[in-house]
């Protein structure tokens, strides 16, 4: 017997992939490479008016730079209408799907008399032995048990019971033919082999129509983990307003992928106090067990803390790598020393770009404050003493430029800001940034000097 673990991401393709439909994707990513099973996507297009090929090509880039590779698939609903029609078929000929043909009127009718008579709003089942043929107009309804409870095994939430009275003979199949969504649903992960089904806990009302379906074509009901929902700070589900975006939008943003799974997969999973996890730690630790009970709260700035952390943590060659295509910049031994000095300093890699990219090009202009505060007319006469011995330097070592500062300092009896400040701004444009001798490094010897003549025809007033 194949004990194989399968699990499937089912998005409907109406829209961007989110940080909660992402979430799901990666758990169940994550737990088919943890068990060494396969995962398969699938899209639930059915609903023909809000799909889109758009939709669907973002879902597919987003889950491409996230690193989510599939096993199988995609599969489309709209293309299995006839294994569909094979297990309803079956359903028939077991006597256990009928046909009806009462109107939505006469359904709704039923619907508003049991709730006055303070029972559960449902088909009253009145159609349920007539043994009536398909005809236009008719809808065809599974016969769901009329007494017992439901039970849905959750390795996430536990058991969960659900009496049979609540339901009534739901639609599998509409007068128009197409199948309904818990139909098409269970017969995929029938015929496809998933299990568990992981997916969002919006999904728990489902699952007793699914079971019962299983159950009437005699197959083996499948584990089910329902994970919680993703909400924002104010603890409603989440969306736009609360910070999160698609997830594309995060690689614009300058996101590395291994950092937006590491902090979505933390939002309702753990593995003690860690916080901090590589995609290879992910698959070795990650299980169905260690997924909370209570929604994770979304927070943008923790997640823009991940990120750094992931940014600190990568290797300098592939940062090189994403720079050089994102800002044409070749690579080189220039541009990793850049990339080595800067990216513990950068939260993102748009951050990271702006920081490095001063040393690569002459096109740049000085912060407006930080020239205000460092390029007055008393750094003038220090700029140009420094310009000048770092022009007498034969080898453009630490140690010539250490010797180079200190006469400098003592030349003109001043602290070392004194002179480190305005050639900081002289060099980059800006206050902030790597030490003195990491951005001397990376400007070099003639930048440098040229760098400091410009800053000083500043001051003067010759603004070229």
């Amino acid at each position: 017997m194949d004990n194989t673990i399968i699990t499937r991401f089912p998005p409907s393709p109406t829209g961007s992939l989110h940080v909660g439909g992402a979430r799901t994707a990666v758990f169940n990513w994550l737990y088919a490479r943890a068990k060494k099973g396969k995962f398969i996507l699938r899209f639930e297009d059915t609903d023909q008016e809000r799909s889109t090929k758009e939709s669907e090509e973002e879902i597919l880039e987003a889950m491409e730079w996230l690193g989510l590779d599939y096993d199988e698939g995609p599969f489309y609903q709209t293309k299995r209408s006839d294994v569909y029609q094979k297990y309803a078929d079956i359903l028939i000929e077991k006597g256990l799907a009928y046909y009806c043909t009462c109107t939505q009127e006469e359904v709704e009718a039923m619907r508003e008399k049991a709730k006055a008579e303070g029972r559960k709003p449902k088909y009253d089942g009145r159609c349920r032995e007539k043994g009536l043929k398909k005809t236009e107009g008719a809808v065809l309804r599974i016969k769901a048990p009329l007494s017992g409870t439901c039970i849905i095994k959750d390795v996430i939430k536990g058991n969960i019971a659900v009496p049979y009275e609540e339901l009534d003979d739901f639609v599998i199949q509409r007068s128009d033919g197409t199948f309904t969504y818990n139909f098409a649903v269970t017969i995929d992960d029938l015929t496809m082999g998933v299990s568990p089904v992981i997916r969002g806990d919006d999904h728990v009302s489902n699952t007793p129509k699914q079971i019962i379906i299983y159950e009437a074509l005699g197959e083996k009901v499948p584990e089910f983990g329902h994970v919680p929902m993703v909400l924002g700070s104010d603890k409603k589900r989440l969306s736009k307003r609360h910070g999160a975006m698609s997830i594309l939008e995060y690689k614009k943003l300058g996101y590395l992928p291994d950092a937006v799974i590491n902090y979505i997969v933390r939002l309702g999973w753990s593995y003690g106090d860690q916080e901090f996890f590589t995609r290879k730690e992910l698959i070795e630790k990650f299980s169905l067990e260690n997924i909370g009970r209570s929604p994770g709260v979304f927070d943008p700035e923790k997640m823009l803390s991940i990120n750094a952390e992931h940014m600190q943590n990568s290797d300098d060659d592939f940062l090189c790598r994403i720079i050089s295509s994102q800002s044409k910049i070749p690579v080189s031994d220039k541009l990793k020393l850049a990339v080595n000095v800067y990216k513990s300093r950068a939260k993102t890699l748009i951050e990271l770009e702006d920081s490095i990219k001063v040393y690569f090009t002459d096109e740049f202009e000085y912060s407006e404050k930080a020239a205000k505060d460092n390029l007055k007319e008393s750094s003038k006469e220090i700029l140009k003493s420094f310009a000048d011995k770092l022009g007498a330097i034969k080898d453009f070592t630490h140690d010539e430029i250490d010797a180079a500062f200190n006469q400098v300092l003592a030349d003109h009896e001043i602290k070392f800001p004194k002179l480190a400040k305005p050639l900081r701004v002289a060099l980059t444009g800006t206050a902030q940034g790597a030490g003195i001798h990491e951005t001397l490094d990376l400007t070099g010897k003639d930048k440098a000097i040229e760098r400091i003549e410009k800053a000083i025809m500043w001051i003067n007033g010759n603004k070229c």
